[in-house]
């Protein structure tokens, strides 16, 4: 086989060839593991809304709505039903005044406004100090909890959390994306 004569006309017609290739090799793949990763991010909500709420029998995700927030912005709230009758509400809440910034939580709650379980979905709070706001020892503190008597702030600034120790910060930013959450619900007349 005869080799290309290097000029402008035959670069351009290879790089056009090359990236032409690629393209249609990135969009294959993109395809081919499009309905995959839709199915896995479906899944890991469902068994994040699952841990927060009693057992239910219904699709929350199909059910999901979203309520004004304090800030102008708003929260998705997952309701739970056994049959008809609601026995809870997942809520997706947040705060950006972790030490590192964004934490992201699921809340649960009965229809009482008392906390069923919370879990955290993302941090980057400081791995060991922070990050143990994933440890059962300091969120199923607030398993239980009626907010409206459970003052939501860690004990030094005057509440009735028990704060991760030399993780105030990161305490008092998961007690502010708890407190977000009920509010919500709360202003929206769903407890």
């Amino acid at each position: 086989m005869a080799k290309l004569e290097s000029t402008l006309k035959n670069m351009v017609l290879s790089l056009t060839i090359i990236a032409l290739t690629a393209s249609a090799a990135l969009g294959f793949v993109y395809e081919l593991t499009k309905k995959p990763i839709e199915i896995t991010k479906l899944n890991k909500k469902l068994d994040a809304i699952k841990s927060v709420v009693p057992s239910f029998d219904n699709n929350p995700d199909s059910e999901m709505f979203r309520l004004p927030a304090d800030n102008g912005d708003s929260l998705e709230v997952y309701p739970a039903k056994k049959g008809e009758e609601i026995i809870g509400y997942a809520v997706r809440t947040h705060t950006n005044k972790g030490f590192s910034g964004y934490i992201g939580i699921f809340v649960g709650f009965s229809p009482d406004g008392t906390i069923f379980n919370t879990k955290v979905l993302e941090h980057k709070e400081t791995p060991g100090l922070g990050s143990k706001m994933t440890d059962p020892a300091f969120k199923d503190q607030f398993n239980d909890k009626d907010p409206s008597i459970f003052t939501l702030k860690v004990k030094k600034d005057g509440g009735q959390v028990d704060a991760i120790t030399a993780a105030t910060i990161s305490s008092r930013a998961f007690c502010d994306a708890i407190e977000k959450a009920y509010n919500t619900l709360k202003k929206g007349g769903l407890i």
